[in-house]
């Protein structure tokens, strides 16, 4: 399921929820070497992320893989990044400033490919202005940033070993999701179906929402049970972490409405007009994505791995 856009207007304009957008659009285009090319381009993209990403082992240990001598060498061999002693000799050349404690909150900005921030950038979107609204900016911005430090906190407490580097929105916005869960569970969403045929119908956001966090559950358990790497490919304990924070914080302090309210009525937008936006009548499709978005939290792999497939960011 892909959520296009709900049906809850806001009464102030987003201005947080645009600008969290905005850092993280100039953050890949402007500051990662998104754009390199050459053989090196591939190494250049993983030293930026090493240089400037949170690490667990580095979070865990509180100091970076550069200075961290030979316990940072005997993670790294574990961890599947060798040589351990060039890696760490080249980190410490290229990323001396490095903070480990900055590099927990520089991560939340970070994406790995486009697909990885128009996916994440789509679901704060649409969930984050009305979280942000009802919220007020001030205290939008310390949820959301509270968000992205629980989803880290859950991603590193299931490998604090784990040496290669955490990224993306996806922890931070998780927080959203789960606040909006509880916040608005009747809205309607507007969500592309992809099952055999690609169709698109209004769901409650307890069913979409819900389903999202079904899957990252059932895909982190089956992780841990396959004793897969947790740090490699999707952060699925990231979201899972920053899921469960923004829910429970919604459930304990936040303005909700009532789960067995009748639904809201239809936008005056939608009332008396075809296209995609109608719940009923004409069936105009709505504009196309260009995909289905990854799933949150990619991570890059080791140096000189190939490339892995990232579905959505930390």
């Amino acid at each position: 399921m892909l959520p296009i856009r709900d049906d809850n207007p806001v009464r102030h304009t987003p201005w947080v929820t645009m600008t969290i957008i905005a850092l993280n659009v100039l953050a890949f285009l402007l500051w990662e070497p998104t754009f390199a090319t050459g053989p090196s381009a591939q190494q250049r993209q993983e030293v930026f992320f090493f240089c400037h990403a949170e690490i667990p082992w580095e979070t865990s240990h509180q100091t970076t893989l550069a200075d961290g001598g030979a316990p940072a060498r005997q993670a790294m061999r574990e961890g599947d990044l060798e040589p351990a002693g060039g890696i760490q000799a080249y980190l410490r050349a290229h990323c001396p400033g490095k903070s480990w404690l900055l590099s927990i909150f520089t991560a939340m900005f970070l994406h790995v490919s486009f697909l990885h921030i128009a996916g994440n950038m789509l679901f704060l979107w649409i969930f984050g202005n009305n979280v942000e609204d009802k919220l007020g900016r001030i205290k939008y911005v310390l949820f959301y940033v509270a968000s992205g430090l629980a989803a880290t906190a859950a991603q590193v407490a299931i490998n604090v070993n784990a040496v290669e580097p955490n990224l993306g929105a996806s922890g931070a916005i998780a927080g959203v999701l789960g606040a909006y869960l509880v916040m608005f569970p009747r809205r309607r969403v507007l969500t592309l179906i992809f099952f055999f045929i690609i169709t698109w119908v209004y769901l409650p956001a307890v069913v979409v929402l819900g389903a999202w966090f079904g899957l990252q559950l059932l895909s982190g358990i089956g992780a841990l049970g396959q004793r897969l790497h947790p740090s490699g490919g999707v952060a699925f304990f990231a979201h899972i972490g920053g899921f469960t924070f923004g829910a429970l914080m919604a459930l304990l302090f936040f303005p909700k409405e009532r789960f067995r309210r009748r639904p809201p009525p239809p936008r005056p937008d939608q009332l008396g007009h075809g296209g995609w936006g109608r719940r009923s009548g004409g069936p105009g499709p709505p504009p196309g994505f260009g995909g289905q978005p990854p799933g949150f939290g990619g991570q890059p792999p080791g140096f000189g791995g190939p490339p892995r497939p990232d579905a959505g960011e930390d």
